[in-house]
């Protein structure tokens, strides 16, 4: 029998607390998580959680209306002024920042923290089409 997981919302004492938005953007889908300062997670969204599936994830519109629901949580937890680390080689990446600025949040950065590797691991083949 599967336990009861009981959800709590996130609520702000402060009149404009701030936070961190965190883009993961792959070839393949973009991932949006809200998070507070500290590091607590209030809410995430998927390009697969918004109800895409298969190769429609991975559009620049798939991204925005995941950053816009997951501005929405943002908003509801009390959120105004947000930072953005930006991650990964996606299509969604431009279409997500201008979705969150578009939905109300204050964009003070935005950061991209997309790994590069100073000649680390091989790389995979090239794909040949």
């Amino acid at each position: 029998m599967q336990r009861q997981r009981r959800r709590r919302s996130i609520k702000f004492d402060e009149g404009s607390p701030e936070g961190y938005i965190c883009i993961r953007s792959s070839f393949n889908n973009t991932i949006v998580s809200v998070t507070t300062l500290d590091g607590r997670v209030i809410g995430w969204g998927s390009a697969g959680s918004a109800g895409f599936k298969g190769s429609k994830k991975s559009t620049p519109f798939a991204a925005q209306l995941t950053a816009e629901n997951c501005a929405k949580k943002a908003l509801d937890a009390g959120m105004r002024k947000v930072e953005i680390h930006i991650k990964g080689p996606g299509s969604g990446r431009e279409s997500a920042i201008r979705a969150l600025s578009a939905a109300g949040l204050g964009v003070t950065a935005v950061i991209d923290m997309t790994s590069i590797p100073h000649n680390g691991c091989r790389p995979k083949k090239r794909r040949r089409v």
